[in-house]
């Protein structure tokens, strides 16, 4: 669900100025036209032309995750922005529908299966990209996955495992195959989606917290141990986001249009400032501007994009 409820955040792990820092990159999510054309565009924005020109022009940028929500949203961006983008993601028949939607908009963008799960699979995945493209330059370890609603004490091993190792084995795996490829090239970016869920967690979802936790030390490790060798490592953490990840929480029953309904009437009645749940096509705008090199001196921390949904805690 990527969000967050209740807590204090530690000045040294969030930068509360996230919106402005982008902002001068060139991505400002505040509220205003751009909020508003987000909404019109919803989920289902087509991405615009790639190829030749853009800000990521010659860029090789691997994500994970990229058949759905935030990933997808990212790997279109990105590829719009002249990057060439190697994505992964468990469903083939979604992951080839990215690849094609990028491909016609003059997009380079290449779909390999594989599980984040499975430290094969990543080193296959990594490896191919950077065969086919070169790089890594960036990489946006997005995987994730969340359970429906449970107790802490309630939740099945099986449930615990299938999230933390989705969640904060795959981002490890990822890591792991992709730091000496950037070390050899000289250095890199490296993202890691998080959630606002870390600072402040809600009933049901303790795994969930958990395993953004985790990830959270593994940003901080990755970049202490990797700065001199020219990488970056941050973790965007988004509030509220409308991604098929909350169909888990959808009632048995719900036609398409009641669910969309419920999730617009919890978003109105959240605690974020703009009253409504961010869209993909928005937390892909923050991975662009914490990738680009007007952010070059921050490393370590992780970077809050929840409407303002921890300010008003």
């Amino acid at each position: 669900m990527q969000d967050g409820s209740s807590g204090s955040v530690g000045r040294r792990h969030v930068l509360g100025g996230a919106a402005a820092a982008m902002a001068a990159a060139g991505v400002g999510l505040g509220a205003g036209a751009r909020t508003a054309s987000a909404q019109e565009r919803g989920t289902n924005s087509r991405p615009g032309k790639g190829g030749g020109g853009g800000r990521y022009a010659g860029k090789t940028v691997l994500v994970t995750g990229a058949t759905t929500g935030i990933g997808r949203a990212a790997a279109i961006a990105f590829a719009a922005e002249g990057a060439r983008v190697g994505f992964c993601g468990r469903r083939r028949n979604l992951g080839q529908d990215v690849e094609r939607l990028i491909r016609k908009a003059g997009g380079e963008a290449t779909y390999i299966r594989a599980d984040v799960r499975r430290p094969e699979e990543v080193r296959g995945f990594v490896e191919a990209v950077a065969q086919k493209y070169g790089g890594p330059d960036i990489a946006l370890n997005n995987a994730g996955i969340q359970k429906p609603f449970t107790d802490l004490h309630e939740v099945s091993v099986a449930d615990w495992d299938d999230v933390t190792l989705t969640n904060t084995r795959g981002v490890f795996l990822a890591m792991k195959y992709e730091i000496p490829l950037m070390r050899a090239r000289g250095g890199g970016v490296i993202l890691v989606t998080g959630s606002s869920n870390q600072f402040g967690t809600r009933p049901g979802l303790g795994s969930y917290t958990a395993s953004k936790n985790s990830v959270q030390g593994l940003v901080q490790a990755a970049a202490i141990e990797n700065g001199t060798h020219g990488i970056r490592v941050v973790a965007l953490a988004p509030g509220m986001t409308d991604t098929p990840m909350l169909d888990v929480h959808r009632p048995p029953g719900d036609t398409d249009e009641q669910w969309a309904a419920r999730k617009a009437e919890f978003g109105r009645q959240g605690i974020d400032a703009f009253k409504r749940m961010a869209t993909p096509e928005e937390m892909a705008s923050a991975a662009l501007g914490l990738a680009s090199d007007d952010m070059a001196f921050q490393t370590g921390t992780t970077v809050v994009v929840d409407g303002g949904q921890l300010s008003g805690l």
